[in-house]
């Protein structure tokens, strides 16, 4: 007696969205490693797909280039990380763990967008772009950062807007690795309380 094995039921097909950002998670680890040098068969092998799905989604090379750049960029999870700082710890735990936060985000966005910068992608306009389009797209990647961080500090202990402090901590933040790292700890004593010894003049 023979048996007929039931019909295989296909999975369901990716919305054009999905499709898209399942290519986009395939590449980045690529984009980062290669810069604009990257295949579009790298990257559809990467993703399990033919090469010709991938132009079904994106007009070519460079749009799933500037789709990298896009996504590496996103402040999703540092804002998110930031907003569940618990509020109940004195602000120097606050800023430690905030600090911690934006290493994390640096070191996600740093490989991808100096590879594509380093390669000449951030040098190249999208058709229709303003001149320094990348530029500001980070400029606005640190607004909600920028926002998450002025939310840590109680009203009434500053001596300038929240947001102006918010931006000083990210100056110093961007600057550890120019300037010498002295440490997180260190970097969140020197905001709060200067480099210098004694009573302020």
């Amino acid at each position: 007696m023979t048996t007929t094995a039931p019909p295989r039921r296909r999975a369901p097909g990716m919305s054009p969205d999905q499709r898209r950002a399942m290519i986009v998670a395939a590449a980045l680890p690529l984009v980062a490693e290669y810069g604009t040098a990257v295949t579009t068969s790298q990257i559809a092998r990467a993703a399990g797909i033919g090469e010709a799905t991938v132009f079904r989604v994106f007009a070519d090379k460079e749009a799933v280039l500037d789709a990298c750049m896009a996504e590496a960029l996103r402040p999703d999870h540092a804002v998110e990380s930031i907003a569940a700082i618990p509020l109940d710890q004195p602000l120097a735990g606050r800023l430690t763990e905030a600090a911690d936060a934006l290493a994390a985000h640096l070191a996600r966005v740093g490989p991808v967008a100096g590879a594509l910068m380093a390669s000449g992608h951030g040098r190249r306009q999208p058709a229709g772009a303003n001149s320094g389009a990348h530029s500001g797209d980070r400029e606005r990647s640190m607004e909600p950062i920028r926002a998450a961080l002025a939310e840590l500090f109680e009203p009434g202990s500053l001596r300038v807007p929240a947001d102006q402090a918010a931006a000083v901590f990210l100056g110093l933040l961007f600057a550890r690795d120019r300037t010498g790292d002295p440490g997180t700890a260190a970097l969140v004593e020197i905001f709060m309380h200067g480099a210098l010894r004694g009573e302020r003049a």
